[in-house]
C-alpha cells in the first residue's frame, strides 16, 4: 500500500475511532457535580495522530470530531469542542516544536488544560465570568488527572496498534 493511501486509511481509522470514544465518553457523568467534566479519551486520537503521523493529520481529525459533535449534539457543543480541541492541538505541536524529546505524558497534561481553559473562555463569553470561577480549579484538576491517564492510554495502545498496522514505530 503507498503512503498516500496508507495515511488516508489510518487518518479514517483514527476518526472513528475519536468518534466512537466521543460518543462513549458523551453518554455519561464522571462527576455529577460538576457537568461537563469529561475524560477526553478521544483526544488519544488527535494525540496519536500528532505523535506518530503529523501535525496536519492530528488538526484533521480533531476538526472532523467537532463537525461530529456539531450534528450530533449542536452549535455550543461543537463550538466548546472546536475551541477547546484547535487550541490543544496548537499548544502539543508548540510544546512539540520547542522540546524535541519532550514526554508524552507532559504534552497530554498541557493539551488537556489548555482544551478545558479554551472551553472556559467560550462559556465564560455566554455566562458571567466571575459566577464560573469557583469551577476554574475543577477544571485545572480535570485536565491533569485525564491528562496523564490518556498519556497512559495512549502509550499502552501504541505497540498494539503499530503491531495491527504493521509497522514499527
Amino acid at each position: 500500500m503507498n503512503k498516500k493511501v496508507r495515511t488516508v486509511t489510518l487518518t479514517s481509522l483514527l476518526f472513528a475511532i475519536a468518534l466512537v470514544l466521543n460518543f462513549v465518553e458523551s453518554s455519561f457523568v464522571i462527576i455529577p457535580q460538576f457537568p461537563g467534566i469529561k475524560m477526553g479519551l478521544s483526544n488519544v486520537a488527535v494525540m496519536f495522530a500528532l505523535f506518530f503521523i503529523d501535525k496536519k493529520t492530528a488538526l484533521e481529525v480533531g476538526v472532523l470530531k467537532s463537525l461530529f459533535v456539531l450534528l450530533t449534539r449542536g452549535v455550543m457543543a461543537s463550538v466548546l469542542s472546536l475551541v477547546g480541541g484547535i487550541s490543544s492541538i496548537l499548544v502539543m505541536i508548540i510544546i512539540t516544536s520547542i522540546f524535541k524529546n519532550v514526554s508524552l505524558s507532559v504534552v497530554s497534561v498541557f493539551s488537556a488544560l489548555t482544551h478545558n481553559l479554551g472551553q472556559f473562555l467560550v462559556v465564560s463569553f455566554v455566562y458571567s465570568p466571575t459566577s464560573l470561577l469557583p469551577y476554574l480549579p475543577v477544571l485545572v484538576i480535570s485536565g491533569l488527572i485525564f491528562g496523564v491517564l490518556n498519556a497512559i492510554l495512549l502509550r499502552a495502545v501504541e505497540g498494539p496498534f503499530f503491531k495491527l498496522w504493521g509497522k514499527e514505530r
